[in-house]
C-alpha cells in the first residue's frame, strides 16, 4: 500500500506568525517541527498498513525537512524545479494522499492561520470552475485525477472547516486553533504528534472508505492577482485571458494539464511582481 504525503509549515504545531517563517533561527525550529509532524504521519501510516510512503516536500524553496531526521522507511522529494509543485511524484500507483501542515485559502476564514492560496506575494483568489478553492482542494482534484483518495489534513481547526465543505469524510487532525491570520491558540508539538500519528493510522485501516475527489473536465481556472502586472505577464500564455486589470481565465480537458498550467501562470506572476528582468544587467 503506497502513500503520498505533500506537506506544508504554517499548518504545524507551534506557528502563529510569518516572523517564525522568516527569521532564521526562528525557521530552523521549526523545519525541526515539520520534519517530526511529516515523521508522525509516516508512523502512522506504517501502523496503518502501508507499505511504501513518498513524502512531497511543499513549503517555500519545497527544501525545508530534515533529510537525516527523516523516517527511513519514506523517501522524500526536495527542491523547487518542479513540474507538479507540491505534488512531484504522484501518480496512479499510490492509494491515498495526506496533506500535513497545511493552512486555510487566501480570503477564505478570517481565523485561520497564514492564509494564503500558493504564492502569497501574487495570487490573491483561486477558482475551479467558479468555486473558490484552496492548495488542498486543488490538490486533492489532481490526486483524483490519478484516482487517489485524500484520506488525512493536518493544520488548524479553520483550515480543516474550509477542507471539510469539499472533503467531509476526510480524517483530520487538528494541532492548533486560529484566532488570527497572525494569531492561534497552540498545543504542544509532542501532542500534535500524537494526533497526527493517530489520525494517519486510522485513515490508512479506512482506506477503502475513500473516494478520489475527481471534477469533472474541462477544468477552468480563474485567478486574481495582486497586481495588474502579474497578471498581464501571464497572457504570454496564448491559452490565458484577461478578464479584468488584475484576474485571468484559461481552460484545459482534464485536472493536471490545468494544475500544469496554474502553476506555470503563477511562476509568471511571482516573477512579475517587481519587473521579470528587474534584476538582469545583460
Amino acid at each position: 500500500m503506497k502513500i503520498f504525503i505533500s506537506a506544508d509549515i504554517e499548518g504545524i504545531s507551534g506557528v502563529a506568525t510569518n516572523v517564525q517563517l522568516k527569521k532564521n533561527d526562528e525557521y530552523q525550529r521549526f523545519r525541526k517541527l515539520m520534519t517530526q509532524e511529516v515523521n508522525a504521519a509516516i508512523e502512522g501510516a506504517f501502523k496503518g498498513g502501508a507499505t511504501e510512503v513518498v513524502v512531497a516536500d511543499g513549503h517555500g524553496n519545497m527544501s525545508n525537512i530534515f533529510i537525516e531526521d527523516l523516517d527511513e522507511r519514506a523517501r522524500l522529494v526536495s527542491g523547487n524545479n518542479r513540474v507538479m509543485c507540491q505534488l512531484q511524484g504522484l501518480d496512479e500507483s499510490f492509494d491515498g494522499i495526506m496533506f500535513i501542515g497545511h493552512h486555510g485559502r487566501e480570503a477564505g476564514s478570517e481565523r485561520t492561520t497564514i492564509s494564503h492560496t500558493l504564492a502569497g506575494i501574487c495570487v490573491g483568489e483561486m477558482k475551479i470552475n467558479g468555486k473558490v478553492v484552496g492548495e488542498t482542494e486543488m490538490n486533492a482534484g489532481v490526486a483524483g485525477d490519478f484516482d487517489v483518495p485524500t484520506i488525512l489534513i493536518s493544520g488548524d481547526d479553520a483550515y480543516v472547516a474550509e477542507v471539510k465543505e469539499t472533503l467531509p469524510d476526510v480524517e483530520a487532525a487538528v494541532v492548533k486553533f486560529g484566532i488570527d491570520r497572525f494569531a492561534a491558540e497552540l498545543i504542544p508539538p509532542k501532542r500534535a504528534r500524537k494526533i497526527i500519528e493517530e489520525k494517519a493510522e486510522a485513515s490508512v485501516r479506512r482506506i477503502n472508505e475513500f473516494k478520489a475527489y475527481k471534477v469533472e473536465g474541462p477544468i477552468t481556472f480563474d485567478i486574481e492577482f495582486k497586481g495588474s502586472q502579474q497578471a498581464l505577464m501571464t497572457t504570454t500564455i496564448p491559452s490565458v485571458e484577461l478578464t479584468g486589470p488584475k484576474s485571468i481565465r484559461f481552460t484545459c480537458d482534464d485536472f493536471v494539464t490545468a494544475y500544469k498550467h496554474m502553476w506555470g501562470v503563477v511562476i509568471i506572476g511571482m516573477a512579475a511582481t517587481n519587473g521579470v528582468l528587474g534584476h538582469a544587467n545583460a
